[in-house]
Formats: C-alpha cells, sequence, structure tokens
C-alpha cells in the first residue's frame, strides 16, 4: 500500500499557462537573437537551446521554421506599434524601435519591402501577410507622423524605410547601427534612441 507523500515531499504545482506563455516568449526572444547571428537557415535546435527549453516545448508553440519566423516578425511589428502608441511618444521615437529591428532581423527588412515581394514568385497567402504587417507599420509610424514632416506624403514614409532598410549592413551590430543612424542622417530625418521597445 502506498502512503501519501509528506508535505516536504509534495510536487510543487504545474505552472501551466503561465510556463507555457514563459516559454513561448522565451523561444521568440531566442528566436530574434539567433536569425541576427545566424540568418533564417539557423537549426530550430539552435533557438531551443538559446530559450532554455527542449525541441519538444519548441514544436508544441511552432510547427515549422516558417511558424517560428512569423512569431517573431509579428513580434517585432507588435513592438513598433506599442512604441507608437506609448504615452509621450514621439516619431522619433517610433522610428528609433523600427531601427533597431532593422540592425536585429534581415526578415523584418524582407518584410518591409512587402512590394517588392508582392512582385515575386511567392504564396499569395505569404505575400498578403507580408503585406499585411508591412501596412501596420505603417500605419504606427504615420500615426506619430506631424503634419508638414519631410515623410508626410503618401509614399514617402516606407520608401525611406525602404531606402534605410537597404543600407543596414555590417558583420556587428554596432556596425549595422552605424549605418541606419548615417542613412537616415543623410535622408535628414532625426531619429530617436536606437533601442527594443521598453514596457
Amino acid at each position: 500500500m502506498t502512503q501519501p507523500p509528506r508535505p516536504d515531499e509534495r510536487r510543487s504545482p504545474n505552472p501551466g499557462p503561465k510556463a507555457a506563455a514563459r516559454n513561448r516568449a522565451a523561444l521568440i526572444a531566442a528566436a530574434r537573437e539567433i536569425y541576427a547571428e545566424h540568418g533564417l537557415g539557423a537549426p530550430l535546435s539552435a533557438i531551443a537551446r538559446r530559450a532554455g527549453v527542449g525541441q519538444g516545448v519548441l514544436y508544441r508553440h511552432f510547427p515549422d521554421r516558417a511558424a517560428v519566423a512569423a512569431a517573431v516578425l509579428e513580434e517585432n511589428v507588435r513592438e513598433v506599434e506599442q512604441a507608437a502608441a506609448a504615452e509621450g511618444a514621439t516619431f522619433e521615437d517610433a522610428l528609433g524601435v523600427l531601427s533597431w529591428h532593422l540592425t536585429e532581423s534581415s526578415a523584418f527588412i524582407s518584410l518591409l519591402h512587402a512590394d517588392e515581394a508582392h512582385r515575386r514568385a511567392g504564396t499569395s497567402e505569404t505575400r498578403g501577410y507580408a503585406r499585411a504587417l508591412s501596412e501596420r507599420v505603417e500605419r504606427a509610424l504615420r500615426g506619430r507622423l506631424r503634419p508638414g514632416h519631410r515623410l508626410a506624403a503618401a509614399d514617402d514614409l516606407m520608401l525611406a524605410v525602404a531606402m534605410v532598410s537597404g543600407a543596414v549592413t555590417g558583420p556587428t551590430r554596432e556596425e549595422r547601427e552605424d549605418r541606419v543612424r548615417a542613412a537616415w542622417r543623410l535622408l535628414a530625418v532625426e531619429v530617436g534612441p536606437v533601442r527594443p521597445f521598453a514596457r
């Protein structure tokens, strides 16, 4: 006959949904870092290791490589939206967060070239998804754009973003940040601190 466990032997309660949410957030953060270091072809096992979880946990949240990339892109866009919506935020603040994402993610750069991607081969679902995310970025930035700003004309804002994103090159994050700042400077556009959105 088995004895019930003594109070000091009982298992801690299953953290359930809280652990799942933490694991998902850790996987997205790890994927962003791994993709910045090794590109979109990096092994999923490296993402799981960086997040401190097993591959089974990764696959419970993301069935394939495309789902991981989509989650990272969605999070990038959400952070730009949050930066633009934050109380007291300026266009320059939101542009600084966008610029940080440009220095971190080649996939994010591709997303912001949705018009170009639309003309290229690819599934209509992929093109539609990229276009929708790109439009969200534009709406967020336009919400903070002052009347009369040099990028206020219809196509100027996202054209400038595309031009700056094309300049974001370099093997280190510091070099990419220097390039993004120099590109905005050449366009005579002021940008806030190049950093992630601080919640």
